[in-house]
Order: C-alpha cells, then structure tokens, then sequence
C-alpha cells in the first residue's frame, strides 16, 4: 500500500487517512497499512494519521493492538497521569500552563519502549500540541564536547521520594514493603538509601547517547535536561533548594563524570532540542505514532479540555542500543555543588 505524507517546515509527517464508516473499518485498514506506516515511521520519526473514528479508550486500544501489540511494562509513579485500563493511559496531568521538555520516555529504565501512540479524544481550545524533536538531530547541534562527554561518561539520576514536596516511596512504587522496594531497585540497576526522616534516595548511571537499534544511527536519548534542577521555574527552584537544599530535591542530574549540568549548558541542550523539534496541534481521532528511540517529544502548555492518552509498546533494552556506557547503580555523595 502505497501512503501520501504530507510534510512542510515546523510540521510532523501527516497522513490524512480515507473515510472509514466505523471502527471495524478503520481496524481492517490499519492492518492492511501496517507495514506502509511502519515504513513512514522509519523514515520520519514521528508520524500523524488523521482522520479515523477514535474517540473513546477503548477503539484507541484496539488501534493499539493493531499498530504496537507488543506492550512495554508500566513502571513506578514519576509524574501525575491516570491508568485508564486496557494498557492506556492519560499523559502527564501537570498544570495547563506549564510546558513540558522535551524527553525520551522512560530513558532512565533498563528495558524502555520503543514505540510511543497518542491518541486525541479531545482537543484543546488553544495549545497543547505534542513536539516532537529528531534525537539524531539534536546530536549533530550539540557542540562536540558535549556530546563526547556524554558518549563516554552517561549521566547520573538522583531522586528523592518523600512526603515533602515530592511523591512518596509508597506511592512511587505501590508498595508499602521496603524490602519489595529495595528489590526493585536492584532489578532496575539504581542505589538505594533509606534517610532518617524515611524518606528514600535513589541514583543510577545511564547512557544519554545511543545507537537506534533497526538503523544504528546515533542518537541523543536521556532526561538529563528534564530532570536538571536548572530546568525549574527559578522562583521554584529556590524555594525548593532553600526547603531541601540540594540533595533533596525531587530529581537532580548531572554527567557520569560526577560534574553538574551547568546552568548554560542546559539552555544549550535546550536550543538544540526546539531547532529539532515539530509540532502539529491535535484534533479529535488523531494518532501520533512515535520512535521513541528516534524522537523525543513534549506538550506545549494549553487552555481548556486537552484529553490525549497514550500507549507504549515495542520494548528496549539499552544492549539492544549498542550503548557505550553501561546502565549501573551509582554511589549516593554528599550534594553536589551547583555551577552556574
């Protein structure tokens, strides 16, 4: 089956797919396109199919099935979203106005998806769209330095869960046996340690630039940007640094050197991210089909009734990546000093 994309500058590849009378339909013609969008995906990253009758969880699980029936393991509560049953979930419900950066989804785990679906059952009155950037893209902006860094050092992950200001280990890991935390914690390759105030810290060390496993192109995966503690409102930040100080913070990261992510390297991470990114404003019955190897993605901020799901499926491992650095758990150090 052959498949028009419609492509422009700033906008995602976009296929408007034919009418389809019902949801039966709509299924037997995924099915009979599966491997066309497959191939689109290959070649564009992120691809848009616009047009099918896809407007409750469960028609949108059942394009799932059809698109990516190999589902990938829900892993602990990181930020607010809803399960809402058969594999489907609400994304991440933080305020409207506040942007979401750019990342990989779930780069800091040691088996990940590889295929991201989205899906709008309502869309918003203004913003809201879902960008999605070229990691292989973001790499070639980046100055070499940088890149090398992260090719032969990783980036380190540290979180606190506690009840002050940040989700709770019971919560977290929907458990209330830290036993059954701590095994977790060592299947997924990261430190763990138990403070005083019972509150628990975790580290692990992660590869940040990887080989995509179907093309072997090279890429930039990591959520080293979205979890620096430069990335916060600098109001917010403050007041969390002052309540916590440093080493308390909810998410912090730096390179596997031991070195922090300086204030001015993570606007330059940044920079690279947005001149690679796309973005297209959802409508009702969209889907965007996403490598997740390929291509990170985002929201903008929105106004108004913004109801996108997603599923994840296809899942990877960093082996599968050929990554230069091995994922492992990392020492827990006295808080490191901040470099602006």
């Amino acid at each position: 089956m052959n498949l028009h994309w419609s492509v422009g500058p700033g906008r995602p590849a976009t296929l408007v797919a034919p009418h389809q009378p019902g949801v039966e339909e709509a299924l037997h013609w995924l099915a009979a396109a599966h491997d066309a969008l497959r191939a689109g995906l290959r070649e564009h990253g992120a691809v848009y199919i616009r047009g099918l009758p896809v407007h409750s969880v469960e028609t949108f699980a059942q394009v799932r099935d059809v698109l990516i029936p190999q589902r990938t393991p829900h892993l602990e509560t990181v930020t607010p979203g809803g399960d809402l049953g058969h594999g489907v979930h609400s994304t991440t419900n933080l305020p409207a106005g506040d942007p979401i950066r750019t990342h990989n989804e779930d780069s800091y785990a040691p088996t990940f998806p590889g295929l991201l679906l989205f899906g709008c059952l309502s869309a918003p009155e203004q913003g809201g769209a879902t960008p999605v950037a070229d990691c292989r893209t973001v790499l070639r902006y980046l100055p070499s330095h940088l890149v090398e860094r992260m090719r032969t050092h990783g980036w380190l992950l540290t979180r606190t869960y506690s009840d002050r200001l940040s989700a709770d280990w019971r919560t977290a890991f929907a458990t209330d046996s830290p036993a059954e935390v701590e095994r977790r914690c060592a299947e997924d390759l990261v430190s763990c340690d138990w403070r005083p105030d019972g509150s628990l810290r975790t580290r692990g060390l992660r590869p940040g630039v990887v080989r995509h496993p179907e093309t072997g192109e090279e890429v930039w995966f990591n959520h080293m940007a979205f979890w620096n503690e430069w990335a916060l409102d600098e109001k917010v930040r403050e007041i969390l640094v002052d309540e916590l100080g440093h080493g308390g913070l909810p998410f912090n990261t730096g390179f596997g050197d031991g070195l922090p992510l300086t204030r001015g390297e993570l606007y330059t991470i940044s920079a690279a991210y947005e001149a690679a990114t796309v973005r297209r404003a959802w409508e009702p019955g969209d889907l965007m089909l996403v490598d997740n190897i390929r291509s990170a993605h985002g929201r903008d901020p929105f106004r108004g009734d913004r109801r996108i799901v997603v599923a994840t499926g296809a899942p990877t491992t960093f082996a599968d990546c050929r990554a230069t650095v091995a994922p492992a758990p990392a020492p827990l150090p006295v808080p490191m000093r901040m470099v602006a």
